[in-house]
């Protein structure tokens, strides 16, 4: 049996050691709690619009102002390019993240080969139009015939123009095709040509009003072409599963937005011209109303129905050499 003196000076031992193991491991303690207080590390996104900033980007605007981005780990940087039809080339090219694009641009481009493919949806609904002036007497596209026909960009511009003739009995060898270049409300309030094809609702409506004279708009859905997406976020489809957390944490942020500026317009009206006081005119505020509803409240998630609508529509028509599954047009981040 041990001395009870040996046995205390044994404790005592075993007490200063454990003493000192606490002592020296405080340190990385400190290190440990310090870590885990720190910020997580921000990802970059880099995201090109499809043109110049105004209200068809409310909501990622919104989000960008709003800090939504930035809560959720994401570093958003948002670009304009120079051309409209470079940003799905460019993240093709692996030189940007994300684009917005059209959804009737990406069935030809996927059919092309680039490997692009939708992950989210902005606006939800056409805003290309067919414009004629309130007093042309028009009041329905059979009364285009013999008339002249104003529009900026050729390819899928004709072939919607040509379903929505034929829905009404006619064909483009019925009219006057006339390119306007990108002036197609001046040409139309100039009476340079009796209707214009490939505007956009939310706007050129709006800025005839401006000038002084009230238009009329035939929207495409009503006349013969499938019901698509407008606005649609493309990613590259070959590094898609090294990104797919980031872009739905980013489509978790853009819906986020959208239902914040429908709940509350003006105030979000604010906070997008805060992003750039060159957004402030009357034009963006008219088409600020005109574009609410307009947008997708669920962004992420499909509606594969118009897609493979859409896609046959173009393969009838002979615009596509084959129709693609949704997997290479389209998928679903909401999914899980």
């Amino acid at each position: 049996m041990l001395h009870p003196r040996t046995s205390f000076g044994s404790r005592c031992l075993a007490l200063c050691l454990v003493l000192l193991a606490l002592v020296l491991s405080l340190p990385a303690l400190a290190q440990e709690t310090d870590d885990d207080l720190a910020p997580p590390q921000m990802i970059p996104l880099s995201v090109m619009l499809d043109w110049y900033a105004n209200p068809d980007h409310a909501p990622l605007i919104v989000a960008k102002q709003r800090g939504l981005f930035e809560k959720r780990g994401l570093d958003v940087d948002i670009q304009s390019p120079a051309d409209p039809s470079v940003p799905p080339k460019l993240v093709a090219a692996g030189r940007v993240d994300l684009a917005l694009s059209y959804q009737p641009q990406l069935h030809l481009q996927v059919d092309q080969g680039l490997p692009v493919v939708r992950v989210g949806t902005l606006i939800a609904t056409p805003l290309n139009a067919l414009l004629v002036r309130a007093d042309s007497g028009i009041d329905d596209l059979s009364q285009l015939a013999g008339k002249k026909v104003g529009y900026s960009v050729g390819g899928v511009e004709e072939v919607l123009l040509a379903a929505m003739l034929e829905h009404n009995g006619l064909s483009l060898d019925d009219i006057e095709m006339v390119n306007v270049n990108f002036s197609l409300t001046p040409a139309l309030i100039s009476e340079k040509v009796d209707a214009v094809t490939g505007a956009f609702r939310n706007f050129e409506l709006a800025q005839m009003k401006q000038e002084g004279v009230d238009g009329k708009a035939f929207y495409i859905e009503e006349e013969g072409v499938p019901t698509y997406d407008e606005l649609i976020f493309v990613a590259n489809r070959d590094t898609l599963d090294q990104h797919r957390d980031a872009y739905r944490r980013f489509m978790d942020a853009v819906a986020e937005a959208t239902a914040w500026i429908i709940n509350h317009p003006d105030e979000a009206w604010q906070s997008f011209i805060a992003y750039d006081p060159a957004l402030d005119t009357p034009l963006n505020a008219a088409a600020w109303k005109a574009t609410l509803p307009r947008f997708a409240l669920r962004p992420a998630a499909l509606d594969a129905k118009r897609y493979r609508d859409f896609e046959a529509f173009l393969l009838e028509r002979g615009q596509i050499k084959a129709q693609s599954p949704i997997s290479r047009l389209a998928v679903d981040l909401s999914a899980p």
